[in-house]
């Protein structure tokens, strides 16, 4: 008996490593040479891989497709129906996987409902990305990000809180407590 949970309308390849405790739910297909770590949760109708690597606690909802190219760290939510991209300028006829771009989605980072993230940019850590975002470049640590194309308007903290940044550029987590410093437009974890 596996220590994790695949819905049996669910398809699992040959080559695919699983973690315990991930749940893997109704209509999903995880491809060849993929891995998953423990505590995930994917919603129905989700696709991933080939090559695909997720790290621990993360959460995928429901009509997402996660294709070769993308890599996802720890911690992340990734809201439905969000939209990943791998080539830049696809053609039906033009077989380009030598092309694939790599996006990788730091630790913590939420990704709102339908959002889009355009391949080979990095989503920093704890990054939130609104619903119906369209994410064409890369995006610092704690940014909140919102638009399409997709711009930042503010700081976050590691629990999703918007930042208020003093005149000293110093702000405090109103759920934590935990204090940020903004210094050359970064912001940082005291």
């Amino acid at each position: 008996m596996s220590d994790f949970f695949v819905h049996e309308s669910s398809y699992i390849d040959a080559d695919v490593r699983i973690g315990k405790d991930t749940k893997i739910w109704h209509f999903s297909h995880i491809l060849s040479h993929t891995k998953i770590g423990h505590n995930c949760s994917f919603g129905q109708n989700c696709m991933v891989g080939p090559k695909v690597t997720i790290g621990n606690n993360v959460k995928v909802q429901n009509n997402i497709s996660i294709y070769e190219g993308v890599e996802i760290e720890d911690d992340v939510f990734i809201g439905p129906s969000v939209v990943f991209t791998n080539v830049i300028n696809p053609r039906s006829f033009i077989i380009r996987k030598q092309e694939f771009k790599k996006t990788l989605i730091k630790k913590g980072v939420s990704i709102g409902a339908n959002a889009t993230i355009i391949c080979g940019n990095t989503l920093g850590s704890y990054a939130l990305i609104g619903a119906g975002a369209v994410v064409t470049k890369e995006m610092p640590d704690f940014a909140l990000v919102v638009g399409n194309p997709a711009r930042q308007i503010g700081w976050v903290s590691r629990a999703g809180h918007q930042l208020e940044f003093s005149d000293l550029h110093v702000a405090t987590c109103p759920e934590t407590g935990d204090t940020y410093e903004l210094k050359e437009n970064r912001v940082y974890v005291l």
